[in-house]
């Protein structure tokens, strides 16, 4: 079992967080961001060079405000980096991505399967097939009987749930999770992160994850980016070797040490 050692960057500089043992779904090269705002510049994110790979699972902690959710919408396409450059696998295309927030952002005046079907309600009228496949992710994440139901009759871990499925409706390559999960209570949490890695163990999809959980993190990536406080820079990254399902090893030694060294990255 691998020792889950960080490569720490020299204090100029930022670690460089590629994979190249894996085709890469996303590459960030050198990307930088400043906002100008009326007090003046705030550089949020600094020559942030991060791959992920396909079928990869890669997390990403760091001090509020150092610039996570900044980097995952320059991902998704809400932000253009200042500097750099994202390259998608290569010389093609970007994946199809899925987005979760951390509010659901469920339209409430529409059932749960319409939520998940958005992405094609939005495009026209969806098709039986559409359905169906809404169907199967409300089994999917646990919401099968749920289906006609609206938002408010749910609880928050279920809105949640509905959420992913949406954002796995249009079968993404690559899945951004922004802190999901963050606003459930400490059970409900510990659930929905063990289902989150039954299905991207089931569907094969690429997934970065924004978090402030350390546990989190470990239990669910293959990778945990440690970014400094703003502006934000890698400073270490952890290659997490523990056996799948996680949920066997979450007491184990080997799990709390990682979580305490990546701790102390943080502390830094």
């Amino acid at each position: 079992m691998a020792d889950g050692t960080a490569r720490v960057a020299a204090p100029a500089g930022n670690v460089h967080a590629f994979n190249p043992g894996r085709a890469q779904v996303a590459r960030l090269d050198g990307v930088s961001k400043r906002f100008e705002t009326k007090s003046g510049t705030v550089q949020a994110l600094d020559g942030i060079r991060l791959s992920i790979g396909a079928g990869e699972f890669v997390a990403i902690v760091g001090p509020s405000g150092c610039g996570k959710s900044t980097l995952l919408r320059i991902l998704c396409g809400l932000e253009q980096p200042t500097e750099g450059k994202v390259d998608w696998g290569g010389e093609g295309p970007a994946p199809r991505m899925g987005v979760a927030f951390q509010e659901h952002r469920l339209l409430p005046w529409l059932s749960i399967e319409q939520n998940i079907m958005l992405p094609r309600l939005m495009q026209g009228r969806a098709t039986a097939a559409d359905v169906d496949r809404a169907h199967s992710l409300c089994k999917l994440v646990g919401l099968t009987g749920f289906e006609k139901r609206r938002p408010a009759e749910l609880s928050g871990g279920m809105k949640q749930r509905a959420s992913v499925a949406r954002a796995l409706f249009t079968d993404p390559g690559l899945l951004l999770l922004d802190e999901p999960f963050g606003a459930l209570d400490a059970l409900t949490r510990e659930q929905i992160t063990a289902d989150t890695e039954r299905i991207w163990t089931e569907q094969g999809f690429a997934a970065l994850l924004i978090t402030h959980s350390i546990s989190e993190a470990v239990h669910l990536a293959d990778r945990v980016i440690v970014m400094s406080a703003r502006p934000g820079r890698i400073v270490a990254e952890f290659r997490i070797d523990l056996p799948r399902p996680r949920t066997e090893v979450l007491g184990s030694p080997e799990f709390g040490r990682l979580c305490g060294d990546i701790r102390k990255k943080l502390e830094l």
